[in-house]
């Protein structure tokens, strides 16, 4: 019969993983699930990103993988298989960093009818000039640029 050890000390500890050597990513490809394709291709075209790749099937399009620069974005047309009442972005928020004008992308956003979360505004503690909008899935979004403040 095993006697219980009552000298186990029940304290949660913390862990914490360590990392010798990082390894060398080249990218992360978000790929969103959206309500509307057609609808949020339009959003991020407003932000400066364009048709890079496009999956179809008997012609209906599926999904189209964007491109802005080095970087990319996949879209995908939700099929509904897990209710049209699936929230989207939940606990998700996508930083789009550019060396350019975050104001000029904020105007181009505004310019196609989209409505920012918050307007371009410097950061001190982040050294950054930034504005937020959702996308037309519920995604949050913040496109920032580093500054020297």
């Amino acid at each position: 019969m095993k006697e219980h050890d009552d000298t186990h000390d029940d304290t949660k500890e913390a862990i914490v993983a360590t990392t010798q050597e990082a390894v060398q990513i080249g990218a992360i490809v978000p790929t969103l699930t959206v309500d509307d394709l057609q609808k949020s291709i339009t959003f991020y075209e407003a932000l400066g990103f364009a048709i890079d790749e496009r999956w179809e099937e008997k012609g209906t399009l599926l999904g189209v993988m964007l491109r802005a620069g080095k970087s990319r974005i996949g879209l995908n047309q939700d099929d509904w298989k897990k209710g049209r009442d699936r929230k989207k972005g939940i606990g998700v928020r996508v930083s789009i960093s550019t060396p350019g004008s975050v104001d000029e992308i904020a105007k181009r956003a505004k310019n196609a009818g989209f409505t920012l979360t918050s307007e371009p505004r410097d950061s001190k503690e982040w050294k950054s000039r930034a504005f937020e909008v959702t996308d037309p899935s519920g995604f949050l979004l913040t496109v920032f640029s580093d500054t020297s403040a």
